[in-house]
């Protein structure tokens, strides 16, 4: 059956409770955090990951997350999968042309094919006639048909909205608002994740794939996500991309005006002091970066820096708290790696925002 990619296909990948990952041949820390964040997110819904080299050892081996769920080499180790999630994010956003016929197995054998890549699935004659046949659904999370501009739309009173940003691309701005989300949940609090990225709307299921929105309408589709949702306490808005990211600034723009958040995360992987996926081209200072963010997003709505999130996976466990205790003497703000000292310091912070916002 052939799908086009909508609110309804993206609530059905939370009915997938039998997932083979895909990672084959791109199993590093980089291009496959998508197959990562959903084992660390989705672990019960995961029962597999493919990749041929690795085979017959763990997801915990091979990337880092997902304890004892195994690594095989093919579908045919796997029984009763209902779903083959694209586990990478390659530059470019292109499948692999050597998967091709593993994916044709799986659609043969009833599963849907879900991939967040720029390369969508339902554009391929082959894999639509196959999906048509056995009745499977492809999936494409990046595709979108968003093509309304921003409206200024004045959000409810008591909605708090927290918007992750960063000094560079991948440095964990979709785990800190999720881990956020969760601390907050846990504390009795009306929170919830908006997703703006390919791998964050696969582990909940809903959100804006930003990144592929016509430019003219990023703002817009920013606004219409937050207003679906502004129900809610506190809203915790993912964030793409870096406002100084010579690439992908733009999106980042967008997100802010977009969103109106009350609050911003900044987040930075430390030792990284060069863009991610360019040539020797360096990040500009942290302290200009935020003083950047702070005025930009305050042109839209009134807006303040409350927290810090170091990504310290490169460092030494010594290490790490001595570039947490630097952030927050240099920034006067809490600071903490949600990976390996939770998130509380960024939980607090939140609710003190919240305590503010009321105060006005």
């Amino acid at each position: 059956m052939e799908s086009g990619n909508d609110d309804v296909l993206r609530k059905a990948m939370t009915s997938h409770r039998r997932i083979v990952l895909i990672t084959d041949g791109y199993s590093t820390p980089f291009v496959a955090k998508t197959a990562i964040s959903i084992l660390r997110y989705r672990t019960d819904d995961v029962v597999a990951v493919i990749d041929q080299e690795a085979s017959g050892t763990t997801a915990q081996q091979l990337l880092l997350a997902g304890g004892d769920i195994p690594v095989v080499g093919s579908l045919s180790a796997v029984n009763d999968a209902d779903a083959l999630y694209v586990g990478i994010a390659p530059p470019g956003g292109k499948l692999p042309d050597e998967w091709r016929p593993l994916i044709l197995e799986a659609l043969r054998r009833k599963m849907d094919v879900v991939s967040g890549l720029h390369d969508f699935l339902i554009d391929d004659e082959e894999y639509v006639a196959a999906a048509k046949q056995s009745g499977a659904r492809l999936i494409d999370v990046r595709r979108n048909r968003h093509k309304s501009t921003a409206k200024r739309h004045r959000f409810r009173p008591g909605n708090v909205r927290i918007h992750a940003v960063g000094h560079d691309c991948s440095v964990g701005k979709m785990v800190v608002t999720l881990e956020i989300q969760r601390g907050l949940a846990a504390a009795g609090h009306d929170a919830k994740f908006l997703a703006t990225g390919q791998t964050g709307i696969m582990i909940s299921g809903e959100g804006v794939p930003i990144d592929c929105v016509v430019a003219d309408f990023v703002n817009g589709a920013a606004e219409e996500l937050v207003k679906a949702n502004e129900q809610h306490d506190f809203l915790l808005i993912e964030g793409q991309g870096s406002i100084s990211h010579p690439s992908f600034s733009a999106v980042t723009l967008g997100l802010l005006h977009g969103c109106a958040p009350d609050g911003l995360v900044f987040c930075y992987e430390a030792g990284r002091d060069q863009v991610k996926g360019l040539d020797n081209v360096d990040i500009p200072d942290l302290a200009d970066q935020i003083q950047a963010y702070e005025a930009v997003a305050n042109l839209r709505h009134p807006c303040k820096m409350i927290g810090i999130a170091v990504n310290t996976r490169n460092l030494t466990a010594e290490e790490a708290d001595a570039e947490l205790f630097r952030a927050e003497d240099r920034f006067g703000l809490p600071a903490c790696d949600v990976y390996r000292t939770g998130a509380d310091k960024l939980v607090q912070a939140s609710i003190a925002l919240r305590e503010e916002v009321f105060a006005r």
